[in-house]
C-alpha cells in the first residue's frame, strides 16, 4: 500500500509506502515500511519511491558537466569554484600536457570555463578537466544560478524546455549539473531568460510547466499569446547530464564572422574600383575628342 501520490511534499521520517515498492534514493526502510529521509517531493515509478530534495548543493560526480570559477591561480594548477561545498582543481597538465606555460595568461582569476568532472578523490575534492565537445571560457554573457536537483526541468525531456527558451530568446546557453546556467544575449533577453529560468526552478514541481513558460515568453517578446498550446507530459525530477552544446566553436565561428566583416569593409571593392577607373578613362577620352573636333573645326574656319 502507497500512502502518498507522485510530487507530494514530504517530510524527514514520513512513511511513504509499504515494502510492496523499492525504496530508491531519498528514503529508507524501518519496520516494513519505506520512510523519507529528507524533505523534499516524492518520485514515484515502476514501484520505485524516490524523495528528490527542495534544495540541495551539488556533489561532483566524474564525468559530470559543470561551470566553474577560477578562484585562485597555483605553480601548477587553477582552484575552480563548482558552486559545491566541494572545491574543484584544474591541473595544468589537462590543459597544456607536457608544455609549460604561465598559467594566468591562459585563465586568470574571475574566469568562468564549461569544464568536466576527471575523477573525485575520497574527500569529493574534484579534478577537472577540458577534454570534450565545447569546453573552455566563456565570452560575455551571464551566470544564472539554481538549484543542481531543478536542472532536470530546466532542460526538460529531450531538450524542449531549454530549447524552446533559446529559440524564442536567440539566446545561447549552457547548463552545467552543478546548478550554474551560462546565458548569452542581448542584454533584455538575458534578463528575460534569467527571469525565466528562476520561475522554473521555483515551479519545477507543478504540472502544465511548459504551457505556463511558453505563454511568458510569448507575451514578453510578442504581446500575445501563442497561437496553439504545448502538449505537456509529466516528467521525473533525475539529475542527468545535460545535452553538450558546442558553444565555443559557434562563439570562435562568430568572431571569425566578425573578422572577415571587418576585413571586407576595409578593402576596396574591386568591381567599384574597375567601374570608377572606367568611368575616370571615359571622361579622359570624352575630353579629348572634345579638344581634337574644337581645334579641327578652328582650322577649318581659318582657312
Amino acid at each position: 500500500m502507497i500512502y502518498v501520490e507522485n510530487k507530494d511534499l514530504v517530510i524527514p521520517g514520513q512513511i511513504l509506502a509499504d515494502e510492496e515498492y523499492y525504496s530508491g534514493r531519498g528514503t529508507f526502510k524501518e519496520n516494513g515500511k519505506i520512510c523519507s529521509s529528507l524533505m523534499g517531493l516524492v518520485s514515484l515509478r515502476n514501484k520505485k519511491l524516490r524523495v528528490i530534495p527542495l534544495k540541495s548543493k551539488y556533489v561532483p560526480k566524474k564525468g559530470d558537466v559543470v561551470i566553474g570559477k577560477i578562484n585562485d591561480v597555483r605553480f601548477s594548477m587553477w582552484d575552480v569554484d563548482i558552486n559545491s561545498p566541494y572545491s574543484g582543481i584544474l591541473p595544468a597538465f589537462e590543459v597544456f600536457g607536457r608544455e609549460k606555460k604561465e598559467l594566468n595568461k591562459v585563465y586568470d582569476v574571475g574566469d568562468v570555463l564549461f569544464l568536466r568532472v576527471v575523477d573525485v578523490d575520497e574527500i569529493k575534492k574534484a579534478k577537472l578537466g577540458l577534454k570534450g565537445r565545447g569546453m573552455g571560457k566563456f565570452k560575455g554573457g551571464i551566470i544564472v544560478d539554481i538549484a543542481p536537483t531543478k536542472v532536470p526541468r530546466l532542460i526538460g525531456k529531450k531538450g524542449s524546455m531549454i530549447n524552446m527558451i533559446k529559440d524564442k530568446t536567440k539566446c545561447k546557453i549552457v547548463v552545467g549539473q552543478n546548478g550554474l546556467v551560462w546565458v548569452r544575449g542581448d542584454e533584455d533577453m538575458e534578463q528575460l531568460t534569467k527571469n525565466i529560468i528562476h520561475l522554473i526552478e521555483a515551479e519545477a514541481h507543478t504540472s502544465g510547466l511548459t504551457n505556463k513558460i511558453k505563454n511568458k515568453l510569448y507575451l514578453a517578446i510578442d504581446g500575445e499569446l501563442p497561437p496553439e498550446e504545448v502538449e505537456e507530459t509529466e516528467e521525473e525530477f533525475v539529475l542527468e547530464k545535460p545535452k553538450l552544446q558546442n558553444f565555443k566553436e559557434e562563439l570562435e565561428q562568430e568572431e571569425k564572422e566578425a573578422e572577415e566583416k571587418k576585413e571586407k569593409e576595409d578593402k576596396p571593392n574591386i568591381a567599384e574600383v574597375i567601374e570608377e577607373l572606367k568611368r575616370k578613362n571615359m571622361k579622359k577620352d570624352n575630353t579629348l575628342s572634345y579638344g581634337d573636333n574644337s581645334n579641327n573645326s578652328f582650322i577649318l574656319n581659318n582657312k
